[in-house]
């Protein structure tokens, strides 16, 4: 029952309150969507933003690391883990969900869907997603990668890679 109370919260209000980086009211905004959820995520560090306009379910098994940070307008699955040290641009729209299209007789539309229990999305630690990302089921995200903004992961991502384009690959490697 408290879960839906800061749900509420947040959802109702929190999450319709300025920009973080709005001149005045942002920080307070900011401050108060980051006490809300660490009262609905299953781990939320010492989290540096959580902007406005974002969806991440029930929450109740989003885990984030510590200096990390939620960009606005992401749609985030209820079951996402980030690291430490994430920075993330806005727009980040995560699928948790897929059509089911075994049946060319049938139209698709008919043919239902297919929500993931678990959609094992994984964002390592230092990582930087640029602005309208997209990033598909049960994707990983490795260590100290950057997703350039625009990209559409289809695949799981090594540590240190840079990666751009749809479907997003391996532009070089920072290391």
């Amino acid at each position: 029952m408290i879960h839906k109370f800061w749900l509420m919260l947040f959802y109702g209000i929190a999450n319709h309150l300025p920009d973080s980086y709005t001149m005045f009211l942002g920080r307070p905004s900011n401050r108060l969507r980051i006490m809300i959820c660490k009262h609905i995520f299953k781990k939320c560090g010492k989290v540096t933003t959580i902007n406005r306009n974002i969806y991440f379910g029930n929450g109740k098994n989003v885990e984030i690391g510590d200096y990390s940070g939620i960009g606005s307008n992401c749609v985030l699955p209820n079951d996402i883990k980030i690291g430490k040290y994430v920075m993330m641009g806005p727009e980040l729209y995560c699928l948790s969900y897929s059509h089911i299209i075994d049946n060319p007789d049938i139209p698709m539309c008919q043919q239902g869907g297919v929500k993931c229990s678990y959609s094992d999305i994984c964002i390592g630690d230092d990582v930087w997603i640029g602005g309208k990302v997209i990033i598909t089921k049960g994707r990983h995200i490795g260590n100290h990668s950057i997703l350039g903004a625009g990209a559409v992961v289809t695949k799981d991502v090594p540590d240190y890679a840079v990666v751009g384009g749809n479907p997003a690959k391996i532009l070089k490697m920072r290391k």
